[in-house]
């Protein structure tokens, strides 16, 4: 049998890789840490349920991955964004996470994630002419 690249597939089969990713992940996670994922999805609305940003990630294991964190520029620098960090941390505190991660290039917000104590932990240069931080913060939980 031969098999081909499909370039395009669709949502069942790609949710196939994930659930077979994560099948083959649990079998080298201990007992206490399996069945530990929970999505994590914060808004920003107004009282009329407009959306102005807002945090997504996951709770997986023993941490907490920001995968995005975006506020409308007209909100910015009110605070917003940190009020969405520490949320999140709350949530990673009741899970009882160890870390929180997540990701930014040079022109996003760097700064900003230092000021909420992240620590740059790797880089890549060059990443389309900037820079890509990883960076981490040790959970509220485990201070």
């Amino acid at each position: 049998m031969q098999l081909q690249i499909v370039k395009e597939p669709g949502t069942n089969d790609t949710s196939y890789v994930t659930n077979k990713m994560i099948e083959f992940n649990l079998k080298h996670f201990p007992d206490e840490l399996k069945g530990r994922y929970q999505a994590v999805n914060l808004l920003l609305k107004d009282s009329d349920g407009n959306i102005y940003g807002g945090l997504t990630g996951e709770i997986c294991w023993n941490w907490l991955e920001v995968q995005y964190l975006f506020v409308d520029e007209d909100y910015r620098k009110f605070g917003y964004g940190k009020k969405l960090l520490l949320e999140a941390e709350k949530m990673a505190k009741v899970k009882k996470c160890d870390f929180i991660k997540l990701d930014t290039l040079s022109f996003q917000a760097l700064d900003f994630y230092l000021k909420q104590g992240f620590e740059v932990f790797g880089t890549i240069h060059n990443a389309g002419s900037h820079t890509h931080y990883y960076l981490k913060k040790r959970s509220p939980s485990k201070s």
